[in-house]
């Protein structure tokens, strides 16, 4: 398994070792000690699992403190336009955003620690996307990015994403 840095520092694009042959393929996905070597030392408490089809976009969603959580995330079947965004304040990067496709064939997997709003969008049908997180859920401390603020300028690649009620209400970038 192989971290490689982004432009976002603390995000780690995460590619493990395939073996393939006729009968099908293995990876480890995740390995304490592994991650432990490669700087990520955080606990997981808490695994999520959403299903969309085409086009649905959900995010940028993050924890306030002290409920912050990392996250490790991947796609199990389909494919998504992973997106991360820099909202620590005292970085030299803060509303910076690094995306990056994960899917089930490339089995990329990435890290984003806490201090980044994230979302996605399902480039398939049927998508399955999972994450391991490192803090648990606390509804009081969740918040949002609207997905399509134009500070950010992500460019999600769709006009008319499926977004639910509250993504389409979140408070903009400056006033999150």
């Amino acid at each position: 398994m192989t971290f490689e840095k982004t432009n976002l520092e603390g995000i780690l694009l995460v590619r493990p070792t395939v073996f393939e042959d006729k009968r099908g393929y293995f990876f480890e996905s995740f390995n304490a000690d592994t991650f432990n070597r490669a700087g990520i030392t955080d606990n997981f408490v808490q695994d999520n699992q959403s299903m969309s089809d085409k086009g649905v976009l959900r995010g940028l969603h993050f924890q306030r403190d002290p409920y912050g959580q990392g996250k490790l995330v991947r796609v199990l079947q389909g494919s998504v336009l992973d997106v991360a965004v820099d909202i620590r304040k005292n970085s030299p990067t803060y509303g910076m955003h690094y995306k990056h496709i994960l899917s089930a064939e490339n089995k990329l997997m990435l890290w984003i620690p806490t201090g980044f709003a994230h979302g996605f969008l399902t480039l398939e049908d049927k998508t399955v996307f999972f994450y391991k997180c490192t803090s648990f859920y606390n509804k009081a401390s969740e918040a949002a990015i609207r997905w399509n603020d134009p500070t950010l300028a992500i460019e999600w690649g769709i006009a008319t994403p499926i977004v639910s009620e509250k993504d389409a209400q979140a408070p903009l970038f400056n006033n999150s």
